[in-house]
């Protein structure tokens, strides 16, 4: 993958500036299409979800009271485990991006909710909804496309560090809500400035941070395995509270992955977005730059319909239960302007995320170049891209590039030469 007006066919060229404006009213029409039919079976949705939602945190809680027996705690730790992914995904992520503010009710407003998540509410609406959802794969701009951390684009220089970063990303899904304070606070451009230089926003912030990170541990680690000492459960409510919060995690950090980082998912270069970009124009970058995962209305639900990736980004603040409603018009559009809509199964698009994450922490073409008889050369070549200096990985690189293209240009050559 590299950006999308370096590639060797845009996906985009065969679109005028009239088609995208086109395209983007056509949207603007199913967006108030939606916005026009709001009413009492999207409100009761809701108010559904967060019922059951809190009824089995509460039951789960309950149950690993008596954790000290397995069948109890195997019960109680999926329970809470779900109750963490539904809490998180389809109602707090919703409800702070503003998908029922139009109820009017401060139970269930974008300006009240407070979730059970490291994040403050407030830190996470403006990296998220304010950043991402404006700068949306735009490397250097969105930090939620490696989260600051990872090699997102073939045109990042490969450094030696990269190789480490299938790791980063493993680790950084287990604990992820941490991952995500982390960087809603910018941590490490803070951290590198100078004490007396950082801003007053970044020292209230990060207390803020600490202070809710604080009531969760408590809440998770002290407070409910306390309530279980009776029962001599002390230990196993901390290991359930534990693993439920390392699920929620890593089904999150899947979840969100699978949105924009599978293989075929388009990014772009800060100079190539025009500084007066129009609605048309942000709806195509939103349109390329996401991807769905298919699959039951159970896992819609237990992703936060964010399986419904494409119409989140292109409708951001409509209700999440109308997203399924929506797809179809959706990919229409898609078929319509000939361009591709990206779907696929969970198991696959959690595949290709994670493929792409281990070819962009190689060398450029490495990956594609290597196989069973040549290993051993292309580990070689690869040890001294690691230890050499800019020269020496200069140099590899190109030669990596060039075996690729020609393998590309014949792989090409068969293929047309069988279809004839």
């Amino acid at each position: 993958m590299t950006v999308v007006t370096k590639k060797d066919v845009n996906p985009t060229a065969h679109l005028t500036p009239e088609d995208v404006e086109a395209l983007g009213h056509e949207l603007d029409a199913i967006r108030q299409e939606v916005l026009d039919t709001r009413g009492e079976r999207d409100s009761a949705y809701i108010r559904k979800v967060i019922d059951t939602q809190r009824k089995l945190e509460l039951g789960s809680r309950a149950v690993l009271l008596a954790s000290a027996f397995p069948p109890a705690f195997v019960a109680g730790t999926v329970g809470l485990s779900i109750a963490k992914i539904l809490e998180n995904m389809e109602i707090g992520h919703n409800v702070m991006h503003g998908q029922w503010d139009w109820m009017r009710d401060p139970k269930i407003h974008s300006t009240t909710w407070e979730w059970d998540n490291a994040s403050t509410a407030d830190g996470w609406k403006h990296s998220h909804n304010e950043v991402h959802h404006t700068y949306t794969n735009i490397v250097g701009k969105d930090n939620d496309l490696g989260y600051g951390i990872m090699r997102v684009d073939e045109d990042q220089r490969w450094v030696p560090m990269y190789l480490a970063q299938p790791l980063w990303n493993f680790i950084n899904a287990c604990f992820f809500e941490y991952g995500i304070a982390a960087y809603d606070l910018e941590l490490g451009k803070n951290l590198k400035t100078p004490k007396d230089r950082r801003p007053e926003s970044f020292k209230k912030a990060a207390r803020a941070t600490l202070k809710k990170i604080r009531g969760q541990m408590t809440k998770d680690y002290v407070v409910h395995p306390l309530l279980s000492l009776p029962t001599g459960s002390f230990l196993p409510t901390l290991a359930a509270n534990f693993t439920a919060n390392v699920v929620r995690n890593v089904w999150s950090h899947s979840v969100i992955m699978c949105g924009h980082f599978p293989e075929g998912v388009e990014t772009y270069e800060k100079n190539a977005i025009p500084e007066k970009e129009t609605r048309g124009e942000w709806y195509l970058r939103q349109m390329l730059g996401s991807a769905n995962i298919s699959g039951s209305k159970a896992m819609h639900i237990m992703t936060g319909n964010l399986s419904h990736q494409i119409e989140h980004h292109l409708f951001p603040d409509l209700p999440s239960n109308r997203y399924a409603e929506v797809a179809p018009k959706v990919q229409a559009l898609f078929e319509k302007y000939d361009l591709n809509y990206h779907s696929a199964s969970l198991p696959a698009q959690v595949y290709s995320a994670w493929h792409r994450v281990v070819r962009l922490s190689l060398p450029n073409g490495w990956l594609e170049t290597t196989n069973r008889q040549n290993l051993p050369s292309q580990l070689k070549m690869l040890w001294a891209m690691t230890t050499g200096d800019r020269k020496v990985r200069r140099v590899a690189q190109l030669r990596l590039e060039q075996q690729a293209r020609r393998q590309r240009a014949a792989r090409k050559a068969e293929a047309e030469a069988a279809a004839a």
